[in-house]
């Protein structure tokens, strides 16, 4: 990048003091953001619904199987979209690619009829959004030179615009279903998606270069293996439901299956390889148990989708002065709390320095407190329809919001710093694998959730995330001297 290049760049402060440029990754990632939770909001109870309400008449425990294993894959879809953008197109012809993919999804959800729109749907959304998640932070990364103060200011503007979309989705997605029916919803997903992509399509040209650059080039004579190799992994997929292999009833286990063998990959290739030192190996070694942690915080923090949704639905008093809230609304809720609550952790961070907790002390304390808010369901369990608190619910999903914030952001930031320089890509890859991991989990144990006997189901769990974060508390000296200076 030339002088007169950064020099420019910087003298760029049109939105909001910041490049211009940011504002059209700031509107497709808003728009994706709202169709995506806004789709989710009304798909578990789509699934469940009966025929005569409107939905498909599954058991709660597929439909929560089936949209664990749908959140899954699209953190699974990032590690693709990751490897596509590195070795062929560039982050941002994977991000413009994943956009459309995303809207196809929406309007076959909102167009289909039945099984055959769910199964379109929810396959072309996870794969757009993944691909979609894996390269807009990239994108954003190259609006701004190394030296340039003004990129975490930056980076927090598009934390903004992703809170603000997961914020409107549920909320207006949740007004048509209710009013006009589930297909309305998912049309108008399908529209803010369009909305998203029409604004990127023209704003795209404002990008720099480096956006398009593809770091490290696949060489055209290994393009026709590739192709190979992923017409033959879509015929065994399509195989194996054919034969009924995967099923509806089993996705989230095979979801679960095949995020465990590509983290265990993962992790060998990484441990092994002869180009990385000492220092490096040990650090992917004091990872783990963060990797352990995550994959045990994420496992209760996504049954915001899954059981909470059918509590909500079942247990709810979401009569507010007359007017009964859609389902999907009680989703709205952590979005505003992200936004309330990131500059407050960004400033307690900062203004402690070098006395704020390391980070293994970080991620006990959230896996405590995401523990601790199961625990918080337990005065309530038993109750009949509308036996809950609609503010005992808001305060629960503060609770979740406190052990988010010192999860995931605080994640992020220790895999780059953890990262081997051969491999920092996959180590990222990696802590988007412990969400994968997680998230199937979380429909994986719909299953085991009884609304008539709910104090087993949220007491084992959220004892099993205190101890899991009190094992990583008394463990974090060793943890420490694995991370080799890392903190």
């Amino acid at each position: 990048m030339s002088t007169s290049d950064t020099t420019a760049e910087k003298s760029d402060t049109r939105f909001f003091g910041q490049p211009w440029a940011l504002v059209h990754i700031f509107g497709v990632e808003m728009w994706e953001r709202f169709s995506f939770y806004g789709m989710q909001g009304i798909l578990l109870i789509y699934l469940y619904f009966s025929v005569s309400e409107g939905g498909l008449g599954l058991s709660q425990a597929v439909a929560g199987g089936i949209v664990g294993a749908y959140g899954g894959s699209v953190y699974l879809s990032t590690i693709l979209g990751a490897w596509i953008a590195d070795r062929m197109l560039g982050s941002e012809r994977v991000l413009f690619l994943s956009a459309i993919v995303i809207v196809a999804g929406h309007v076959a959800l909102a167009l289909l009829p039945g099984f055959l729109g769910v199964g379109v749907g929810l396959v072309l959304v996870a794969l757009g959004s993944g691909g979609l998640k894996a390269n807009a932070t990239s994108v954003v990364g190259t609006l701004y030179s190394a030296d340039d103060t003004r990129r975490d200011a930056g980076f927090s503007l598009f934390y903004l615009g992703i809170n603000l979309g997961a914020f409107m989705g549920p909320i207006l997605t949740g007004i048509l279903q209710s009013s006009l029916g589930f297909h309305y919803g998912f049309g108008l997903a399908a529209i803010g998606m369009t909305l998203g992509l029409v604004q990127y399509s023209f704003g795209r040209r404002a990008l720099p270069d480096e956006a398009r650059r593809v770091p490290n080039p696949l060489p055209s004579a290994r393009y026709p293996l590739v192709a190979i190799i992923a017409l033959a992994a879509i015929a065994a997929i399509a195989v194996l439901v054919l034969v009924g292999v995967i099923r509806a009833d089993n996705l989230s286990t095979i979801v679960i299956i095949g995020t465990v063998v590509a983290a265990v990959a993962y992790f060998a290739v990484i441990l092994s390889s002869r180009r990385i030192d000492g220092t490096e190996r040990s650090r992917v070694w004091g990872f783990l148990p963060l990797f352990v942690t995550s994959v045990a915080f994420w496992s209760l923090y996504q049954q915001q989708f899954t059981v909470l949704t059918v509590y909500s639905d079942e247990r709810l008093d979401r009569n507010i002065l007359g007017f009964v809230m859609p389902v999907s609304w009680v989703q709205s809720i952590n979005p505003v709390f992200i936004i309330i609550l990131s500059g407050v952790f960004a400033a307690i961070w900062t203004r402690l320095g070098t006395r704020q907790p390391s980070t293994p002390v970080k991620f006990a304390l959230g896996a405590m407190i995401m523990g601790a808010a199961f625990l918080m369901f337990l005065p309530f369990a038993g109750g009949g329809p509308n036996s809950t608190p609609l503010l005992a619910i808001v305060g629960i999903l503060l609770v979740f919001t406190i052990a988010e914030l010192l999860i995931s952001p605080v994640g992020l930031s220790v895999t780059t710093k953890l990262a081997p320089k051969p491999f920092h890509t996959q180590m990222v890859a990696l802590f988007f694998l412990s969400i994968a991991l997680g998230t199937a989990i979380s429909g994986w144990l719909v299953q085991f959730y009884d609304p008539k006997n709910e104090v087993p189901y949220f007491s084992i769990l959220g004892g099993i995330a205190i101890v899991v974060g009190l094992g990583l508390l008394l463990s974090v000296k060793p943890v420490l001297r694995l991370m080799k200076g890392v903190s």
